[in-house]
């Protein structure tokens, strides 16, 4: 049976980025300028998003505003009739820059701060005034009529200020909120140890979500993810691996979520020399772990396996070694073990910032 098109596609247009947060989710080995997809390639992968019935085009990097043909790939995703989300920084997102994506067409944009304290968002990124800039671009967005969506990604250090972000989002009349947990895959898991809630921190942030979403209902959405470290049963990774999404790097690389390139034994075809309907229906990358029959016990006989779809294979690799294993999140899972020695092995401690020169960190 053929499977149904994904909703939608992640477009990675760079990994240049002006912040060095150390919980990036790119890559440790980081991708290079000049190997990224041209115009008329990233057009043309947008051509076929349309035809194989793709909704969605979510651009991302890195920072996607510094890629100069941005708008014009915006204004040629809208003429297909597809939605076009952008997620950025907002540190580049100047008068010239709202300008040229509100007459391409963009639909919405998803703005991520570091913190709700000036001085807890320029550290974490690692660059100065930081805090004014992304202000100063949530105000550009509303002025432009767009929709936003404010991003607030925490961890150990500024957990405790998530009843101050979301009054934040408020105050800059955010539609949604994402409280975001960070997820320990590339240089979030080279920080994990300095980067981890503890659970009590967990259980308050969670109070406070909980009080909000009460205050706020009918005005503002709030989202939130936690981490796995402190979880029972996993989480469905990507709605399911190759369920929902396609995720193109930026030099092209189609892979299920943008973890996946970690995984050995894998060939991730590429968006220069395979159309997007044969990686989706065909390419064995995103067949292998597609629905049910890869799973063992204690994975196969679950009544959640069609919810949470086994829980993340790049995950059950990094902590385990085995990406066909039981992601460990899960309580059922025998090694189980290793998520609660992470939380006991954590503390403050020095960060690693995501930079090129740093890539090969492990």
């Amino acid at each position: 049976m053929m499977a149904p098109p994904p909703l939608g596609l992640i477009a990675e247009l760079t990994h240049r980025c002006p912040l060095s947060c150390p919980y990036c989710s790119n890559p440790l080995e980081l991708e290079r300028a000049s190997t990224e997809l041209d115009t008329e390639t990233w057009r043309r992968v947008l051509d076929q998003a349309s035809a194989i019935g793709i909704l969605q085009i979510h651009f991302t990097g890195g920072e996607p505003l510094v890629r100069r043909d941005l708008p014009e790939l915006v204004r040629h995703a809208s003429a297909l009739g597809l939605y076009t989300n952008i997620i950025t920084s907002g540190v580049t997102l100047d008068d010239r820059a709202m300008a040229a994506l509100t007459s391409a067409g963009v639909d919405h944009i998803q703005l991520s701060f570091q913190d709700s304290d000036a001085a807890g968002n320029d550290m974490i990124g690692d660059s100065r005034g930081a805090f004014a800039k992304k202000q100063a671009a949530a105000a550009r967005i509303r002025q432009a009529g767009l929709p936003l969506t404010v991003n607030f990604v925490v961890h150990r250090e500024n957990v405790a200020r998530v009843p101050q972000m979301i009054d934040m989002a408020e105050a800059l009349h955010a539609e949604r909120t994402e409280i975001a947990h960070v997820q320990y895959y590339g240089w979030g898991l080279v920080n994990r140890a300095a980067l981890l809630p503890t659970r009590a921190q967990l259980e308050a942030a969670t109070e406070a979500v909980e009080a909000a979403r009460l205050r706020l209902a009918g005005r503002m959405v709030i989202d939130y993810v936690v981490p796995d470290y402190h979880a029972a049963r996993p989480k469905a990774c990507m709605g399911g691996w190759a369920q929902r999404f396609i995720n193109i790097s930026p030099s092209g690389r189609a892979m299920p979520c943008h973890a996946a390139e970690t995984l050995p034994g894998f060939v991730f075809p590429s968006v220069r020399e395979t159309t997007l309907s044969d990686i989706w229906h065909k390419a064995d990358a995103f067949l292998r772990f597609r629905g049910t029959a890869w799973m063992r016990e204690p994975c196969r006989s679950c009544d959640r396996r069609e919810i949470d779809w086994g829980g993340c294979r790049c995950q059950a690799f990094a902590l385990l070694g085995d990406l066909t294993a039981t992601d460990p999140a899960c309580e059922l899972s025998p090694d189980h073990g290793v998520m609660q020695a992470a939380v006991r092995e954590s503390g403050p401690g020095a960060y690693v910032f995501r930079r090129i020169e740093k890539a090969r960190v492990t």
